[in-house]
């Protein structure tokens, strides 16, 4: 006997809930590809990109996961013997520094944490130690989704800044893009990269990548560009050029209808959408880890993030729990991954995702400590209800009382 049965809650941080009306985007059959409507969803699909960047830069889209923007990003700025520095913050940085580091790329790690932020001053003293500018890029995560740290990237390129250094500033925004505020251009990054199974919500496989001014002029002398992921090749004249070959067309359909959802929802509210039910898990975790068995994996609640949070757990096996909650209660629960393996498992707040969703999913967690007999303080579910209660207010209130009640109907003779 099992109570799983209906339908499953995926609370893992990618891939991510995908909404029934991207689902039914994508159920159509194939169209042809060097004309017609194609061609108007890729250029929609590159603008809108650029809005939800927040940049004026160029935009690239690619039939790739996020590794693949990773080597984009590279390949497209770098030359072989140049020195990039990782800032490291869990498992996704310093992974992005060994592709670099196969491609030919010298690397040198910040000495680093899975429970610390980036440390900005760090990076200062090291780009000032640099005078003779070998660090030709500075590589970063704004969410780390292993670690569930989240960095302070304006404050890292202030610190870039104040060093006076030149290097390019690279930030992957794979696990916070349309979950938390990006700005590329007012923010001060040179490239920037995401994938489409977070938070635009698209089932995986496209993966994206803008490059500002600076980026541009490094391309045009880097001699790591290889023919797929080229991006003089994919300004080619023809439609097929912006992706080497056939466009993976259902799945820009099932982005397009997933950027309509979140303009029509606008970003603001997106942003603090999450940032609510992201405080919501936390309120609950916080009170769990009253009975010591549960704890932040992130020291620093600042460092937090708004699209995953990460939970370590002593003296059990996160297998256990994970596994009870999967088959017994039908809620799937993120693993821990990196030096986090078998050391924690990972609640995602990303994405299609809502208060009944996240209250179900924290439900079913309390439940399973309950069931499993894992210490941990009671009331959790009640912090975040509570929290929802305190935060949802302001929020509906903005909506409006037409939103929430539906239009008047007009009275006799109106």
């Amino acid at each position: 006997m099992t109570l799983r049965n209906g339908r499953e809650f995926l609370a893992i941080p990618g891939p991510t809930t995908v909404p029934d009306e991207v689902l039914q985007a994508m159920h159509r059959p194939a169209i042809e590809i060097y004309s017609g409507t194609l061609l108007d969803t890729t250029m929609r699909c590159l603008d809108d990109l650029r809005g939800i960047f927040a940049t004026e830069g160029r935009t690239y889209i690619y039939a790739a996961n996020g590794h693949g923007a990773w080597e984009a990003a590279l390949s497209n700025t770098l030359s072989r013997g140049e020195k990039v520095l990782v800032l490291g913050s869990g498992l996704f940085a310093p992974a992005w520094g060994e592709m670099a580091a196969m491609q030919g790329i010298v690397v040198e790690e910040l000495p680093a944490s899975y429970r610390h932020a980036v440390d900005p001053a760090a990076v200062e003293e090291r780009l000032r130690a640099d005078t003779a500018g070998e660090i030709k890029a500075v590589l970063v995560v704004q969410v780390d989704t292993a670690s569930s740290i989240v960095n302070d990237i304006p404050a890292i390129r202030r610190a870039i800044d104040a060093a006076g250094h030149g290097a390019l500033f690279m930030v992957d925004a794979i696990a916070s893009l349309a979950t938390m505020p990006f700005e590329m251009d007012g923010w001060g990054i040179d490239v920037a990269v995401s994938g489409c199974q977070k938070g635009l919500m698209t089932p995986p496989g496209l993966s994206f990548v803008a490059a500002g001014k600076r980026a541009l002029e490094a391309h045009e002398k880097a001699d790591l560009r290889t023919f797929y992921w080229d991006w003089t090749q994919r300004e080619g004249p023809r439609h097929y050029n912006k992706y080497c070959g056939t466009p993976p067309e259902h799945l820009l359909f099932g982005l397009r209808k997933a950027m309509d959802m979140l303009l029509e929802e606008g970003l603001p509210a997106v942003f603090e959408r999450h940032r609510i039910l992201a405080e919501a898990t936390r309120r609950a975790v916080a009170v769990w880890a009253e009975g010591g068995a549960l704890a932040f994996n992130v020291l620093e609640p600042r460092a937090r993030a708004n699209s995953v949070t990460t939970i370590r757990l002593e003296g059990h096996e996160p297998a256990e729990l994970i596994g009870y909650a999967d088959k017994m209660l039908g809620v799937v629960l993120g693993i821990g991954i990196g030096d986090l393996t078998g050391q924690a498992f990972r609640i995602a707040h990303m994405g299609h995702v809502n208060a009944p969703m996240m209250l179900g999913t924290l439900a079913i967690v309390e439940s399973s400590l309950a069931t499993l007999g894992i210490a941990h303080g009671k009331g959790g579910i009640q912090a975040a209800v509570d929290w929802i209660a305190e935060a949802a207010p302001a929020t509906v209130q903005a909506a409006g009382a037409e939103t929430l009640a539906g239009p008047r109907a007009a009275a006799p003779g109106e």
